[in-house]
């Protein structure tokens, strides 16, 4: 070298890129990406948890509304029954924006639509984890214990 400068090798350049400039990617990643990987990972699994929570309450608010009676008590019971539960009570008293079926469509509309994001995400947990876990060295089961042994 006319400069004095020695060539940069494979170990001296990020991430193994060659003097060429091209990256290669390594087999293994540093001990700081896995620790990325792994704490997005931990994210994507409590948001997944949040949405299930979420799709939960979801699900008892609809339950509740076409089950549990209402409005005004006679002889210490709610005159108006859940839909699910009797007959449709008619009249006035029973009139309730919350019980009426546009509404409890739009509660079941946003219980179905929290519990598909939830599957979505606990999915993508499960991926996430399991990418995180991937280049962890392995012993191939020909050279484990309790292996037959050759010879």
């Amino acid at each position: 070298m006319a400069s004095g400068v020695p060539p940069e090798t494979p170990a001296d350049t990020p991430s193994g890129a060659s003097a060429g400039g091209s990256a290669a990617p390594s087999p293994v990643p540093s001990s700081d990406a896995h620790e990325r990987e792994r704490r997005h990972a931990q994210r994507a699994e409590g948001w997944s948890i949040v949405w299930m929570l979420v799709a939960l309450l979801v699900w008892g608010w609809f339950a509740f509304l076409m089950l549990a009676d209402y409005g005004p008590e006679y002889d210490g019971r709610p005159v108006c029954r859940g839909p699910l539960v009797g007959p449709l009570s008619e009249g006035r008293r029973c009139e309730d924006a919350w019980r009426a079926w546009p509404a409890l469509l739009g509660v079941l509309a946003l219980a179905t639509l929290t519990t598909v994001t939830a599957a979505a995400t606990t999915v993508y947990a499960k991926v996430l984890t399991r990418l995180a876990h991937r280049d962890r060295p392995s012993v191939p089961l020909s050279e484990g214990p309790g292996a037959p042994s050759r010879g």
